[in-house]
């Protein structure tokens, strides 16, 4: 008997510099992928009518992911495109930069989104407090990791 187990895993890398260039903080944390995301692989396993994964946000909530949300809870300015997105193996590889300006305050969740505004939102995590000042830079590099077990 065939009995494949297909599981999705995210790895979050966050690191934040000071205007100096120097990293004041760096993490590395888990997410979890919602339903709008596992609905979105599925379509897009169909045909290519749903759009590629595009934006990154940041946000200042603090509930916990949950598989039912669609949106970050408290979005920090607006979605930034991503810098880039790379396929290899089994794994897609989403940066994304948040120059001086863009996302600032006190940082505690992220999301991978296919619009700038509304469209699905492939997954979501919460961390720990990150202060993010108005002079700093943050660049977060998402990994989506398929295996079948």
């Amino acid at each position: 008997m065939l009995n494949e187990n297909l599981k999705l895993r995210g790895d979050v890398s966050l690191v934040l510099k000071g205007k100096d260039g120097k990293v004041k903080d760096s993490r590395e944390i888990k997410n979890l992928i919602v339903n709008d995301g596992l609905n979105f692989i599925c379509s897009r396993m169909a045909g290519t009518s749903a759009s590629v994964m595009s934006h990154m946000a940041l946000g200042s909530g603090t509930t916990a992911p949950a598989a039912g949300q669609t949106d970050l809870v408290s979005i920090l300015g607006s979605r930034e495109a991503l810098d880039s997105s790379t396929v290899s193996s089994n794994t897609i590889t989403y940066v994304a930069s948040f120059e001086a300006g863009d996302g600032t305050g006190a940082v505690t969740e992220a999301g991978i989104f296919n619009a700038s505004s509304g469209g699905d939102m492939l997954c979501r995590t919460t961390f720990s407090v990150v202060n993010k000042e108005a002079d700093d830079t943050m660049s977060v590099t998402w990994t989506i990791t398929l295996t079948a077990s």
